[in-house]
């Protein structure tokens, strides 16, 4: 990448670098060699909140620092935290997988937008950090970057822009992150159902990071940690939870978290836009139904019939009680799908932040073969977008049934 911009008149410049050992401002530094998690030398308070490969560079523009300070706000370069005060670039108003060469090696790619936070009400003179936020003012915000190519950077260096290469993963990696903050939410729900019933479940929710640990009850169900593909800087924290817990954990990642790691299995995350889900409706002789507090030993005996259960063989099973308190929960919708009366299917959704996971379905093995899974990922899909969801996603063992009726239904493998 970096020799076919060679010749490229540069369409902007760096003002500013910036570092902090955590927090803000971040000050001015003469250069920095920036690294696949950022700058050298720059820190954050909140590691489970920012940083990481994905959040390794915060770009911000003078242009927009001006038209803030002509409304009469105190910001200046990098009092809001930016790494890269840039002069000739609207960062905001460039497509994520934009990228920029830095100087004469450093190469980024736009991931994301920034939610600024309550940190950042010094720099605004009513106190109002939503100013910056991408939602209400489009060519305010700042840009998180991941570094595709590492180099020095310094105050002067130009900036060349290049749309997204047409390989570029920035997208779907975008997506990747509001599903895992989706799943994050919808286990915590289920790990806190089972400690309010008796179960020691012993729960950590930090920042992105989410970590139960079990130790009555084996399987990943209550013994797994969510966050760490958007944060593998951090997976010691995951390996550190599960040894002083005692208990075998597993970590959802992208890719092995370290050189010989265990895999148990791979997981295909599928995604897609809630509206291009088709309108399906359930096949002939069988009808869906919410499933409320008395449902709880039905879902849970549908879910064994199919093997299903994320719990060791036997030992103590928490769903029943669970699925019985989630029947209330007023993110999760748990479907039954039944023939007579009988129920034979289940499947169960959780909305979070305008996003529907579709978590675990199951059919009992002789009602299988009549579309009822296809139905059912439909049926929860038109619960979502009567939640206000505009993206749907599950996980799925690619190259199996479930992956692809999740496929026919309109969802791709993005991760």
């Amino acid at each position: 990448m970096v020799s076919t911009l060679e010749g490229a008149v540069p369409n902007g410049h760096v003002i500013q670098v910036s570092v902090s050992t955590g927090g803000v401002p971040k000050l001015p530094v003469e250069s920095a060699w920036v690294g696949p998690l950022g700058l050298d030398g720059d820190g954050h308070h909140d590691r489970t909140e920012h940083g990481g490969p994905h959040r390794a560079v915060c770009l911000f523009s003078i242009e927009a620092i001006e038209r803030l300070q002509a409304e009469g706000h105190p910001i200046e370069p990098g009092s809001v935290g930016e790494n890269l005060t840039t002069a000739g670039i609207e960062w905001s108003l460039l497509p994520v997988g934009t990228t920029a060469r830095v100087g004469t090696e450093l190469v980024l790619e736009l991931a994301s937008s920034t939610t600024p936070c309550a940190t950042q009400k010094h720099n605004f003179s009513d106190g109002k950090f939503s100013r910056i936020l991408i939602d209400n003012h489009p060519s305010d915000s700042r840009m998180y970057a991941r570094v595709v190519h590492q180099g020095e950077v310094r105050p002067g260096d130009p900036i060349v822009i290049s749309p997204p290469e047409p390989d570029s993963r920035a997208l779907d990696l975008r997506t990747l992150y509001r599903l895992d903050r989706a799943e994050a939410k919808s286990a915590i729900a289920a790990w806190q159902a089972a400690a309010e019933v008796g179960y020691d479940v012993r729960i950590v929710e930090d920042g992105e990071v989410a970590m139960a640990a079990t130790p009555g009850v084996p399987g990943p169900g209550f013994n797994h940690a969510v966050g760490f593909a958007q944060l593998p800087n951090l997976i010691s924290m995951a390996t550190d939870f599960y040894d002083k817990h005692g208990c075998d954990g597993w970590l959802i990642t992208d890719g092995p978290p370290w050189p010989d790691a265990e895999r148990d299995l791979v997981i295909g995350v599928y995604a897609g836009a809630a509206s291009d889900v088709p309108v399906l409706e359930p096949p002939a002789g069988v009808t869906f139904r919410l499933a409320g507090a008395a449902d709880g030993p039905a879902v849970e005996a549908i879910y064994e019939a199919a093997e299903a259960t994320g719990v060791a063989s036997g030992a103590a099973n928490p769903w029943p009680a669970v699925y019985t308190r989630l029947a209330d929960h007023p993110h999760r919708f748990i479907l039954l799908a039944e023939i007579g009366g009988r129920p034979i299917g289940v499947a169960s959704l959780h909305t979070h932040a305008r996003t529907g996971w579709l978590r675990g379905a199951a059919v009992v093995p002789d009602a299988r073969g009549r579309g009822i899974q296809r139905a059912l990922i439909a049926a929860r899909v038109a619960l979502a977008v009567e939640r206000g969801c505009d993206l749907v996603g599950a996980w799925a063992e690619p190259d199996k049934f479930s992956s692809a009726n999740l496929e026919q239904m309109g969802l791709r493998q993005i991760g």
